[in-house]
């Protein structure tokens, strides 16, 4: 049988809380050292639930009932998948508590109040018969709202030293408008189906014919517009692949106000025209991605080096124990009650 457990949302620092567990994890073994720090079973087995919750809601209902079986790379099933990523994120957490006094790092009074809370919280709206069957004591929640505080105190820290100069030319985004004759129809029933060879044939004629008066008219939306087309409108870089990478390419060599002329690719012929070298809107955006990207490399790159330098041993055998097929956990936000204990678990038919 499948246990099946829904929980109130923690209040605080998380959005949502889980209620986790397999009844043979001795919540006292090490599923992993990192240095000379460990990580308990009972802190790795609690977020490794917070986090197969907010799957186990949020993509349930495009995986299937079978999800954590599912394939979610060559080789891997998305439990094991998940359960890596959880090991990893708590192998940073360990690694940014430890190196908090590298950046002046600490939690203030108020936000241990709201750990404590948090706790708390979760610890009297969920039954005692549920806790027992996770790593759920209030001790536990504390120390993994702790982690996760520090986490987000240090990766901010941690990004604010990334360079967030990023000039027009590393950014440049151009803008085109495209009109798509397309090889395909949809039938009345809704359904797409390929046009046959000799409506591929129209399709290119119209799209030459466009072409012929897109490279002097003025206006290339009023134009599409004359004959019945509709114009989109992209923003592209030399690396972008939409709408298409073969449009992009021809686009990318164009001056401003020149078109592009037919460019056939399997899905239909596009012909388009540079309205703009430096879209000034989607240029900003762009730096702001840069930046973020900077941030990211930069904190993910300086966790990398002192887990490295720490050293990582994982106990496999505890870990295993941790098993997202034999308990179902869910999000329960507070305003989907009626449980008046925070908590329900029911027997499920795996």
């Amino acid at each position: 049988m499948k246990k099946r457990v829904l929980l109130f949302a923690i209040t605080g620092l998380l959005a949502a809380g889980v209620l986790t567990g397999c009844g043979s994890i001795d919540e006292d073994d090490v599923v992993a050292t990192v240095g000379e720090k460990e990580i308990t079973a009972d802190v790795a087995n609690f977020f490794a639930r917070y986090t197969q919750a907010q799957y186990e809601t949020y993509y349930s209902g495009y995986l299937g009932e079978d999800m954590w079986n599912t394939d979610a790379a060559e080789g891997q099933t998305y439990e094991e998948f998940v359960k890596d990523s959880v090991l990893e994120e708590l192998e940073k957490m360990i690694v940014l508590e430890e190196h908090m006094g590298d950046y002046d790092v600490s939690l203030t009074e108020e936000e241990k109040a709201v750990i404590e809370k948090s706790a708390k919280t979760f610890d009297e709206d969920n039954t005692l018969e549920s806790k027992e069957k996770i790593s759920g004591s209030k001790k536990t929640v504390k120390r993994v709202l702790t982690l996760m505080a520090i986490q987000k105190k240090m990766s901010e820290a941690i990004e604010a030293d990334a360079d967030t100069e990023v000039s027009d030319d590393e950014a440049a985004q151009k803008s085109m408008q495209y009109v798509l004759f397309p090889y395909t129809k949809t039938d009345d029933s809704g359904k797409s189906a390929d046009l046959s060879d000799e409506e591929k044939a129209e399709a290119k004629e119209k799209a030459e014919s466009f072409a012929q008066g897109a490279e002097t008219a003025e206006d290339f939306n009023a134009l599409a517009t004359e004959q019945g087309l509709e114009a989109q409108t992209a923003t592209f870089d030399s690396e972008s692949a939409s709408p298409d990478g073969d449009l992009v390419k021809a686009a990318d060599a164009l001056g401003e106000g020149e078109a592009t002329g037919v460019i056939e690719t399997d899905s239909g012929c596009y012909v388009a025209k540079v309205t703009s070298l430096l879209d000034r809107e989607a240029t900003d955006s762009k730096k702001e991605s840069i930046v973020q990207e900077r941030k990211t490399k930069l904190y993910n790159d300086t966790c990398d080096k002192w887990i490295k330098k720490a050293g990582v041993k994982v106990n496999k055998g505890v870990w295993k124990k941790v098993d997202f097929n034999d308990l179902s956990v869910t999000i329960k936000q507070s305003s989907e009650e009626p449980y008046s204990d925070g908590a329900k678990t029911d027997d499920q038919a795996e």
